[in-house]
């Protein structure tokens, strides 16, 4: 039952988003009354944030597959392949994406969006690690994995929600070259 009213929640956020979805629309989605929703979850809230978690969980899932087969790839084909994994775990409805980004981080405080980013971070970093000799010596792996995360995060969910006149292949390719140049030694 609740996995039904997750799939119902997830299906309302991104038809409707945050703004739209209600225990009602979301029951109906679920193909049970409100009552039976409320002996599940007690909010709308703690649904959205149940789906969103669930939500960052398999796109998490999704992105640690991709890079742990490929470790032993050179770096721009490991980086691009993991960016365009991200790229399309986050591809969802906008207005799926849109609660994840604007109201998800108000419905606990930002723990589910910070618990996501160290995850991805741990990936990075594991990753980098690998790769310490041919990178930059002057930034501590643990800033650079800091400042990638959140830099590749930002520019796709925008890339994303804003839609600008950008192919998707172009818009890997540069994400691609700004992170690779982000951690080459400097001449």
């Amino acid at each position: 039952m609740v996995g039904r009213i997750l799939d119902a929640g997830g299906q309302v956020l991104a038809e409707h988003g945050y703004e739209g979805a209600s225990t009602s629309r979301i029951a109906a989605a679920a193909g049970i009354s409100p009552g039976s929703l409320y002996q599940y979850f007690p909010h709308k809230d703690a649904i959205v944030l149940s789906v969103l978690e669930r939500y960052s969980d398999t796109l998490v899932s999704s992105v640690t597959a991709r890079m742990t087969g490929q470790f032993e790839q050179p770096a721009p084909v490991i980086v691009r392949s993991t960016l365009a994994t991200l790229l399309d775990g986050l591809d969802v409805a906008p207005p799926f994406l849109r609660a994840a980004v604007e109201h998800g981080p108000r419905l606990d405080d930002g723990r589910a969006l910070r618990a996501f980013e160290e995850r991805i971070g741990e990936l990075v970093l594991a990753y980098l690690t690998t790769q310490r000799p041919g990178l930059r010596p002057d930034t501590p792996l643990d800033t650079a994995v800091w400042m990638l995360v959140r830099t590749v995060e930002h520019l796709t969910v925008r890339y994303l929600l804003d839609r600008p006149p950008i192919p998707r292949e172009r818009f890997l390719t540069e994400l691609t070259h700004l992170a690779l140049n982000y951690l080459r030694p400097t001449s």
